[in-house]
C-alpha cells in the first residue's frame, strides 16, 4: 500500500468512528511519507476526537514545522489547549489562526485583483 493509501483508508476508519484503527492508518502513511500533512492533520483530528489533547497538539505542531502557516494546525492546537483547560495558550494559537486566515484573504484579495 501507498501513503495515500494508508491516508485514505485512515479517512475511512475515522468516519466510521474507528478511531485507533484511523491513527494506525495515519501513522503507516507517515512511516512511508513523513511530509503528507493531510496524514498529520488526519492524525490530529483522531486524537483530538479520542480526547488525546498532548498528541493532537503534537500532530499539530508537526504540520506546522513543514508549513508555518497552516490556519487548520493552528486552529487544532487552540481547541486541543481550550479542551485542556489551558486558555491563554487557546487564545494565543487562535490569534495565529485568525491572523493567518486574513492574511490569506487579502493575498486571494489581491491576486484576484479586488481591494
Amino acid at each position: 500500500m501507498t501513503a495515500e493509501d494508508h491516508y485514505y483508508a485512515g479517512i475511512d476508519f475515522f468516519g466510521e468512528g474507528k478511531l485507533a484503527e484511523a491513527i494506525a492508518e495515519y501513522d503507516a502513511a507517515l512511516a512511508l511519507d513523513p511530509k503528507l500533512t493531510d496524514a498529520l492533520h488526519g492524525l490530529a483530528q483522531a486524537y483530538y476526537a479520542q480526547e488525546d489533547f498532548d498528541n493532537a497538539i503534537a500532530s499539530a505542531r508537526r504540520i506546522l514545522e513543514a508549513e508555518p502557516g497552516d490556519v487548520l494546525a493552528w486552529t487544532t492546537i487552540s481547541r486541543a489547549f481550550q479542551r485542556k483547560g489551558m486558555v491563554p495558550e487557546a487564545e494565543e494559537a487562535a490569534g495565529k489562526a485568525r491572523l493567518l486566515g486574513w492574511k490569506k484573504q487579502l493575498q486571494d484579495q489581491k491576486a484576484e485583483g479586488g481591494s
